[in-house]
């Protein structure tokens, strides 16, 4: 079968658990895992308590619950490799956000004070109202770096980095670069970028806009403004300001969406039907299920993607001991 799905760039990336304890007395500081008795929160002689939050359901339909099966097929191998320093992982599974910050909030709450876990892993979703807490509970948490609370926080990791830095920090140019490669070149183009209206896709448009731009790009059209918790039943207002933001009321050379897969099979959907002949990007739809169904074939036909881990097709032994 043919790829329909171009792979941008590719890194390995591990879920590791932080198992750091601190045996110090603190009597009861909550801002420290170890009680008066130097008992660290969640971690026993011979098992750790993990927890994770991800958004298994949304307003949109989009769902990452695999992401929740991924952390139980790899916690199953890490115990059946012995555990982390001789601990079996014991985890609780994820609590459902449902993409909505309160719910958050409440369980990164719910999971450190009435369950006791050590750490949260995964961490996955579009808002992250409880990093705060979880950062001043020193609750070391793993997810996958696209806000800013994975950039800087002592006890929170991107897996793959921290891919929305704050104003100073260093940028990942790989989505950019990549692109550029792909056109034959950043200078003369033009690229439209776009995402919904949420923390995530602000912070996205902020970094990608000053990436682009570095990279040599003419940036045509930059807005967060799709409803975040609404999937638009009409996308023509989007697609007509889209191809008409370019020098010259033209099209723009690249359109790059920071939304999720619903949204981008919409839009890719609208552009194609309006006669764009354009890079399409985003990077989030590597996943070969999609092209399973003819309509979400179509949509993400020549699409290119921009991956932060190996593609499923690499013959790395990595990914043969992951497919395994």
């Amino acid at each position: 079968m043919s790829r329909t799905l171009r792979t941008l760039a590719t890194a390995a990336a591990a879920l590791l658990l932080a198992t750091a304890c601190n045996s110090a007395s603190t009597n009861g500081d909550p801002t420290n895992p170890t009680d008066a008795k130097g008992t660290v929160r969640g971690v026993s002689a011979d098992s750790v308590k993990v927890g994770g939050i991800v958004s298994m359901t949304s307003a949109s339909g989009y769902s990452k619950k695999d992401t929740d099966l991924g952390a139980r097929a790899r916690y199953a191998r890490a115990n059946a490799e012995g555990g982390v320093n001789g601990r079996r992982i014991e985890y609780l599974g994820a609590e459902d956000d449902g993409q909505d910050p309160a719910r958050n909030l409440a369980a990164a709450r719910r999971l450190v004070q009435q369950e006791q876990v050590f750490a949260v892993a995964p961490m996955s979703s579009v808002t992250f109202a409880g990093a705060d807490f979880l950062d001043s509970r020193a609750v070391p948490t793993v997810g996958w770096g696209t806000l800013p609370s994975f950039c800087g926080p002592k006890h929170l990791y991107g897996f793959n980095g921290c891919l929305v830095p704050t104003p100073g920090g260093t940028l990942n140019q790989t989505w950019p670069e990549g692109l550029a490669t792909v056109l034959g070149g950043a200078k003369g183009r033009s690229v439209a970028l776009i995402a919904g209206d949420s923390d995530a896709g602000r912070f996205g448009i902020r970094t990608f806009t000053q990436g682009f731009r570095s990279a040599g790009f003419a940036l045509a059209y930059a807005k967060a403004s799709v409803p975040a918790t609404s999937l638009p039943s009409d996308w023509s207002a989007y697609t007509k300001e889209i191809l008409r933001s370019g020098p010259g009321g033209r099209a723009p050379d690249a359109v790059v969406s920071v939304m999720q897969t619903p949204y981008n099979i919409g839009l890719f959907t609208a552009l194609k039907r309006a006669g764009y002949k354009g890079v399409l990007s985003d990077p989030t739809d590597y996943d070969p299920g999609l092209l399973a169904k003819d309509a979400t074939r179509q949509a993400l036909d020549g699409v290119v993607v921009l991956l932060q881990f190996q593609p499923f097709e690499s013959d790395s032994p990595a990914m043969s001991q992951f497919k395994a």
